[in-house]
C-alpha cells in the first residue's frame, strides 16, 4: 500500500473516538456453551457434550454497538428486550462496554431474543433460539421514536441493523431516515432481504451476497450476475453507494456513474463468520463519520472483518488490531476456511 494512502487510513482510525453513532435495530443475546464430546448418548443418536464453560456476548444490533465501542466510537443504542433475566444480562454487558442504553425498551409482552450455541472441539453442535418474531407494539414503537428524535441531532451517523425480529418496521425506518436526512446525517443499513424496499435514499447498504441475491430474485454465481445485482439494487434504492459483502471473496462497492470496485478479503484463516457483517457496518460507519470516502471506509471495514473471522464466536476488533491489519496490506493470501469452524454463514 502506498505510504500516503496508509497514512491517511491511520489518521482516520485515530479519529474514531470522535464519532458518535445511533444504532437502531434488533437486540440479541448470544450465549456460548463450550465443551467436549467423548461419546454418543444412549437415549438418541446425538453427542453428549461435557460443559467446560459458558459465556454471553451482545448479538445483532447489540454486537454492532459493541464493535463500535471496541473501535473507540461513542454509541447510542435503541431497540427492545424482554422484561426478563436475559435482558438484564444483555444490558449489563452493554453498559460495561460503555454503550448508552437509554433507548433500550423492556417489553413484558415479548422475550429477549437469545441464541444459544453449544460448541464442542470448535464445532457448533446445536443452536437453540428463544425469540418472538413479530412487529413491536405501538407503545414500544412510540418510545423508540421519541428516543430517535432526541438523539439523532446529536450524533454523526445512524445505523439501521435489521435482523428481522420486529423492531425494524416501515414507519420507524421512514421517520428515522427522514430525521437523519433533515440533519444531514450519514445513514448506513445492514438490511434483511425481505425489507429492502424500506431503505430508499440512504447513504449505503451492506448486504451479503445471499441477501442481495434474494432481493433481486436471481443467484449471484459469477462476476456478471454480481454486477447486475449490484447495479439493479443501487438504481432501485437510489442510495449513494451499495456494498455487497462476499465472504472469502471480499466485497464489491457500487456507486452511481462509477466503475465497480472489488476489494479482496484480507482474512488468512476463517474460523467463524458469525457477526462479520456487524463488524463491517461498524467500521464502515465510523470511518464515514470521521470523513472517509466510501472506498476508504470499505477498505477499513474489510480489514476489520478479516480480523474477526479469524476468531471463534461473535467477536470484535479494536484500533490496535486494525492498525496491525493495515500493516499486512499488500500481502493478502486467499482465505482458508478451517474444517472445524463454528458457523457456516453467521445467519440469525
Amino acid at each position: 500500500m502506498e505510504y500516503n494512502k496508509l497514512a491517511r487510513l491511520k489518521t482516520l482510525i485515530s479519529k474514531f473516538s470522535k464519532a458518535k453513532v445511533l444504532v437502531v435495530g434488533d437486540l440479541i443475546l448470544d450465549e456460548f456453551i463450550w465443551g467436549t464430546v467423548t461419546r454418543i448418548s444412549p437415549e438418541a443418536p446425538v453427542p453428549v457434550v461435557w460443559v467446560d464453560r459458558e459465556n454471553f456476548m451482545p448479538g445483532g444490533a447489540s454486537n454492532v454497538a459493541a464493535n463500535m465501542r471496541s473501535l473507540g466510537g461513542e454509541v447510542y443504542l435503541a431497540g427492545v428486550i424482554g422484561n426478563d433475566s436475559r435482558g438484564e444480562v444483555l444490558q449489563a454487558l452493554l453498559r460495561k462496554k460503555g454503550v448508552h442504553c437509554e433507548g433500550i425498551v423492556a417489553d413484558p409482552q415479548r422475550p429477549t431474543t437469545q441464541k444459544m450455541r453449544v460448541i464442542a472441539h470448535r464445532q457448533q453442535v446445536v443452536r437453540i433460539d428463544r425469540e418472538l418474531i413479530k412487529p413491536i407494539s405501538d407503545a414500544v414503537l412510540h418510545e423508540i421514536r421519541a428516543y430517535i428524535h432526541e438523539i439523532l441531532p446529536r450524533v454523526d451517523a445512524l445505523i439501521i441493523e435489521d435482523y428481522g425480529k420486529g423492531v425494524i418496521v416501515p414507519g420507524l425506518v421512514q421517520e428515522a431516515v427522514k430525521i437523519a436526512k433533515k440533519y444531514r446525517k450519514i445513514i448506513t443499513v445492514d438490511p434483511k432481504e425481505t425489507h429492502f424496499s424500506y431503505y430508499r435514499g440512504v447513504t449505503t447498504l451492506t448486504p451479503n451476497h445471499h441477501e442481495a441475491a434474494s432481493a433481486v430474485g436471481f443467484k449471484i454465481k459469477d462476476e456478471a450476475t454480481l454486477e447486475r445485482a449490484g447495479r439493479t439494487l443501487l438504481k432501485k434504492l437510489r442510495s449513494d453507494s451499495f456494498i455487497i459483502t462476499r465472504g472469502e471473496n471480499g466485497m464489491a462497492i457500487f456507486q452511481p456513474g462509477k466503475k465497480t470496485v472489488k476489494i479482496p478479503t484480507v482474512a488468512r484463516e476463517v474460523f467463524d463468520v458469525s457477526g462479520a457483517g456487524d463488524t463491517v457496518i461498524s467500521a464502515l460507519t465510523l470511518a464515514l463519520a470521521v470523513g472517509a470516502n466510501i472506498l476508504e471506509a470499505a477498505l477499513l471495514s474489510n480489514i476489520a472483518a478479516g480480523i474477526v473471522v479469524g476468531k471463534v464466536g461473535v467477536a470484535v476488533t479494536d484500533r490496535e488490531e486494525l492498525l496491525r491489519g493495515l500493516g499486512g496490506q499488500g500481502r493478502q493470501a486467499p482465505a482458508r476456511r478451517k474444517s472445524d469452524h463454528v458457523s457456516a454463514d453467521g445467519a440469525a
